[in-house]
């Protein structure tokens, strides 16, 4: 797996393996193997052990353990090192000890889930830990730590913008948005992944194999500012340094490297 493509990650639960492989098969960026919230507590072992003996390194996967205050973390610890995982997904990440303990199983990279008032709170610490690969955002979660009763994306807004600000102050890539719950919503996902775009994330996490797609689409730029981008960037060259003006606005540095940005991103190595 290509780490810094993750427009789409795809979860799949622990105690289903007949769905791995499908999973693979979704098209997604990632497909996170999920050994938490997707399993229950009396399936843990049997997931766990299921999940080992699938395990290979030509078919690269995430892996959400449990978190540090569960009986099942130290076991899932284990698998952190396994050939296959390339990530490991930490859910109510709040530490950077609990971090530093999954890179010392032998973790290659690690993708904290930011879902709890403690998480936000010690953001800082958590994205520039040794080994972080991006922030994820856990909205639901968050919602139930916090309080808040049925809150609407207006009252999330800020929360999004701390992951966005922390991942750039620790120079690590754009974070992740939290999953739509809404699986036959097609028109509610477009909104949803249009505003983690435009917010700064670069993925968002799926929770069925028929979000993929629009996710894909939805977080990767559009063929009118590929465009823009590629107008920008041929009219700035031909100035050689001098001011120049492209669909009427000037071309100064700050649109200029948003073109260039732009073009990366299509590239899938922003």
């Amino acid at each position: 797996m290509n780490l810094p493509v993750h427009r789409s990650l795809l979860f799949v639960p622990g105690n289903r393996p007949e769905r791995f492989d499908k999973a693979l098969a979704a098209g997604a960026s990632a497909v996170i193997i999920d050994l938490e919230d997707a399993v229950a507590p009396a399936d843990k072992h049997t997931a766990r052990a299921a999940v080992a003996a699938w395990l290979r390194p030509h078919h690269a996967v995430v892996l959400r353990i449990n978190s540090e205050d569960t009986p099942w973390f130290a076991d899932d610890l284990a698998l952190c090192a396994a050939p296959g995982v390339a990530a490991v997904m930490c859910p109510k990440a709040e530490r950077a000890e609990t971090l530093a303990a999954v890179m010392a199983a032998g973790a290659r990279a690690l993708l904290p889930l930011v879902e709890s008032a403690a998480g936000l709170a010690g953001l800082s610490a958590l994205a520039a830990a040794p080994g972080v690969w991006r922030l994820a955002f856990g909205a639901i979660d968050l919602q139930v730590d916090l309080g808040l009763k049925d809150a609407t994306e207006d009252e999330l807004l800020p929360f999004r913008l701390q992951l966005v600000l922390a991942s750039r102050l620790a120079g690590i890539g754009a974070p992740v948005d939290g999953v739509s719950t809404a699986i036959d919503d097609e028109a509610r996902l477009q909104v949803d992944v249009q505003r983690a775009r435009r917010l700064g994330f670069a993925g968002k996490l799926c929770i069925h194999p028929r979000q993929v797609a629009p996710v894909n689409a939805g977080m990767a730029p559009s063929a009118v500012e590929l465009a823009w981008a590629q107008r920008v960037l041929d009219a700035a060259g031909a100035a050689g340094g001098a001011a120049v003006a492209v669909d009427g606005k000037m071309v100064d540095k700050p649109v200029l490297l948003r073109a260039q940005a732009v073009l990366r991103e299509a590239a899938g190595s922003a």
